[in-house]
């Protein structure tokens, strides 16, 4: 029903959702946030994206709805490029982004689209794990130069 970040959220009206519920998921979200910011960032402060390019990679886009928020929110961080990456997307969503952001490169825009998962073989969740071990492999690359 819309998205939040550490700063900012958005929520899509709908019926029978109430404030309370709204607040109380994006306190949920929000704590979960922070968590995810202290243990993936290893206690670095966020980029400072004032000026940058900023590339946003997804697996797949259905209806562009999360990604319109994060480039609400990105957008107050004053980049001064955004790209949207992704290997598929429906052509609504590919419609209603394209106007909001600087590029939008998506693979694939089949004619009919029934969700994001029925295009990869594997569909897993990213393990922590795993983000933290390409995040460290990021690390060292910066470190070396």
């Amino acid at each position: 029903i819309g998205a939040a970040s550490l700063t900012d959220y958005f929520v899509i009206p709908h019926e029978n959702v109430t404030e309370e519920y709204i607040t109380s998921e994006v306190k949920n979200i929000r704590a979960r946030l922070g968590e995810m910011q202290r243990h993936f960032n290893a206690g670095q402060e966020p980029a400072n994206l004032e000026g940058k390019t900023v590339l946003v990679i997804d697996d797949g886009i259905a209806t562009g709805n999360t990604l319109l928020g994060t480039i609400s929110m990105l957008r107050k961080s004053k980049p001064r490029k955004i790209i949207i990456a992704v290997p598929v997307a429906s052509a609504s969503s590919v419609e209603k982004l394209s106007p909001e952001v600087d590029e939008l490169v998506a693979l694939y825009v089949p004619d009919e689209f029934q969700g994001v998962g029925v295009f990869y073989a594997d569909f897993e969740q990213v393990s922590d794990e795993e983000v933290l071990y390409y995040l460290d492999k990021l690390r060292t690359l910066q470190q070396a130069g």
